[in-house]
């Protein structure tokens, strides 16, 4: 007999996240904070030196695995953030209980733009309940400087060393990133028609995500006295990527199981990324299907743009997907906008959740002592965060994390200043120390809660203050026993909001998409047959190409978007489906694996019409969009969709198999979204 697996709210504070131990960022940790510290105690600036620790603590943090573009971004914009909060936390006793509740309000709301506009708005706000509360003696400015002097520290650690045994050149970080997309792909063939194939294609997104990301910040940052004088490799393999990954997906929404050599050419691709050399010979084609047909062109077209878009080497009439006819990508008609907006539901409810529990924290910490009280606001910002998990994960979390990182300061304060020679540099060793562990303990909250532990008691000691370690677990109890009763109380939480208005967003994402696939790409321009002129039909010829070239250039821009939501509400919906419920709520991991399986089948439709399938009939078009755009508006909140569904139904028995299977996904989402 089985026995019944505890529910994912008691389960999920015990889940680590697996990887490889980043000995390089661990190298970064231990040169971080330590020197900085040593160099303020040498000098006689305790406080500025425990400032600049702050900068580098919280840059530690940050410090992700990625290029080197990208780890300036995650760093340097959250950075700015930490500082500005050093700048407004100016108020005194009482008046920083409105402060920061109205800082607070703005953090919540900024959080929901992105990963990094999350990292941004938490320091923010943490920053300013230290700038308000920490005995500091240095004006604002000096403060923010401080700060962003230890943040530009790890920067220049970042910038400088090179991760042991990763490709050799100045694109290097954006070309492991493509390789990735490759091995991505035939993970994602390997799982074709078995259980793991929605894992591996959501795998797939991240690295598409991540590569389109390095790409994109090549171009915003590029690097000072180097101009690109050939076409620009990396993008020119990332377009070929996608279009790849597009027939990819087709294969899988048709869940046959394929033969294993048919990964053999993505990792074949992916290999010659890593070395910037050509695949050399690829499978051979075995087109049995559209979805196959689909995928053995783009292959194809990969293959040509390995050996075409080297230096020196011209390109043939025909244009690659994304890039013009030297081989340099053309600008997207559009980019992917924010999935979710400051301003909208979700952004306004947590907006309001932060700011409640900040509030109340700050005015718990006045009411029971005017010293050291900047913890319990400190404190709440971090456990209302929802990049760390669900509520009552980060509540166990960073209560076991402290209770341990106290235990273990305690006992460092205990026996290291009778050890010879350590004297007042002990909690300058401790947070070389923690520096060290920090990217390690990223994989879980309760680890990483510790180390920051130790290493803030650690800079609070430098700084003169020897009795903190007594009260920060008591501080720490009273702050999670607020944030979990405030972010419990059903006018607070609404599932909707939040993660219905992520799965709505992904669903009109996704009905652009569709939309843009079903609508005729236009036909060739016909000449004057009494003209009969060689170069007028030329430039109809052209005209028409180009036109073509631009819908799929729209499509691949429209693609990214509407996966790049579903991400974005699947990781919302994991958390709900993890939180601890006082009532029944909607199964939006359902509710997200049905949009999924809608943009599988509009990519699978594009595919099918790209290679001969015929266009569905113009009412079944209409009908089955409008469908789609009346689910997402349901799932928001803006009425039924019943009706469009029960038209959309009677329209498309034209032998259109794509269009079923998204209607057969959009009645099984309607009715999971139902109240």
């Amino acid at each position: 007999m089985r026995r019944p697996n505890p529910p994912d709210w008691l389960a999920h504070p015990l889940r680590i996240q697996h990887g490889p131990v980043p000995w390089t960022a661990a190298l970064r940790g231990a040169l971080g904070m330590a020197p900085l510290l040593a160099a303020g105690v040498a000098l006689g600036h305790p406080h500025e030196a425990v400032l600049a620790g702050l900068g580098a603590l919280f840059a530690g943090i940050n410090d992700r695995a990625g290029t080197r573009r990208a780890g300036l971004l995650h760093i340097g914009v959250p950075a700015l953030g930490g500082a500005l909060g050093l700048l407004l936390g100016v108020a005194d006793g009482w008046w920083a209980v409105p402060l920061l509740g109205a800082v607070g309000l703005v953090s919540g709301a900024i959080s929901v733009a992105g990963p990094v506009s999350s990292a941004a708005a938490v320091q923010l706000l943490v920053l300013a309940a230290v700038g308000s509360g920490m005995p500091l003696q240095s004006p604002g400015p000096l403060k923010a400087c401080c700060y962003l002097a230890g943040a530009s520290w790890i920067v220049l650690q970042r910038l400088a060393v090179r991760p042991r045994g990763t490709a050799r050149g100045h694109d290097a970080g954006e070309r492991l990133a493509v390789a990735a997309v490759f091995d991505a792909l035939a993970d994602a063939l390997a799982a074709v028609g078995t259980p793991g194939a929605a894992a591996a294609r959501r795998r797939l997104t991240t690295a598409l995500d991540r590569a389109d990301e390095a790409l994109r910040l090549r171009r915003l940052l590029p690097l000072p006295g180097r101009r690109r004088t050939g076409p620009d490799r990396a993008s020119v393999r990332l377009a070929a990527a996608s279009a790849l990954c597009e027939a990819a997906v087709a294969l899988l929404w048709e869940s046959e199981p394929l033969p294993q050599r048919i990964g053999d050419g993505p990792r074949r691709l992916a290999a010659a990324v890593r070395t910037d050399t050509t695949p050399g010979p690829l499978p051979a084609p075995v087109s049995d299907t559209p979805a196959r047909t689909a995928f053995d062109r783009a292959l194809l077209d990969a293959g040509l743009a390995f050996s075409l878009a080297g230096p020196g080497v011209g390109r043939p009439d025909r244009t690659l997907s994304g890039t013009d006819r030297t081989g340099t990508p053309r600008t997207a008609p559009g980019r992917p906008r924010s999935r979710v907006h400051p301003a909208g539901p979700a952004g306004r409810e947590y907006g309001l959740r932060v700011a409640v529990c900040v509030t109340v924290s700050t005015a718990a910490a006045l009411l029971l002592r005017t010293d050291h009280w900047y913890w319990l606001p400190a404190t709440a910002a971090f456990l209302v965060k929802p990049d760390y998990g669900p509520l009552f994960s980060r509540v166990v979390n960073r209560f076991a994390g402290t209770a341990v990182g106290v235990l273990l300061f305690a006992v460092l304060a205990a026996f290291a200043p009778s050890a010879a020679g350590t004297g007042a540099w002990w909690p300058v060793a401790a947070v070389a120390i923690a520096g060290a562990l920090l990217p390690s303990a990223l994989c879980h909250f309760g680890l990483q809660t510790a180390v920051i532990t130790v290493t803030v008691l650690a800079f609070v000691t430098l700084g003169g203050d020897t009795q903190a370690v007594t009260s920060r677990l008591g501080d720490t109890a009273i702050a999670c026993a607020i944030v979990l009763l405030v972010g419990h109380l059903p006018a607070l939480v609404d599932s909707r909001a939040g993660v219905g208005h992520r799965s709505a967003q992904a669903l009109r994402d996704i009905h652009h998409y569709l939309d843009h696939i079903l609508d005729e790409p236009g036909e060739p321009h016909r000449t004057d047959p009494d003209l009969r002129d060689a170069h007028h039909a030329h430039q109809a010829r052209s005209a028409h190409h180009a036109h073509a070239v631009h819908h799929a250039d729209r499509r691949a821009v429209l693609r990214r978007a509407a996966y790049q939501a579903l991400a974005q509400a699947r990781t919302a919906a994991e958390h709900a489906a993890a939180e601890l419920r006082t009532a029944p709520d909607r199964d939006w991991l359902r509710v997200t694996a049905g949009a999924e399986r809608i943009a599988d089948a509009a990519t699978a439709c594009a595919v099918r019409l790209e290679h001969g399938a015929p266009r569905p009939a113009p009412p079944a078009r209409r009908e089955v969009t409008a469908a789609l755009a009346a689910v997402a508006d349901a799932i928001d909140g803006r009425g039924p969709a019943a009706t469009s569904l029960a038209t959309a139904s009677a329209h498309v028995p034209d032998g259109c198999r794509t269009l079923d299977d998204i209607l057969t996904e959009l009645r099984r989402i309607d009715a999971l979204a139902a109240p």
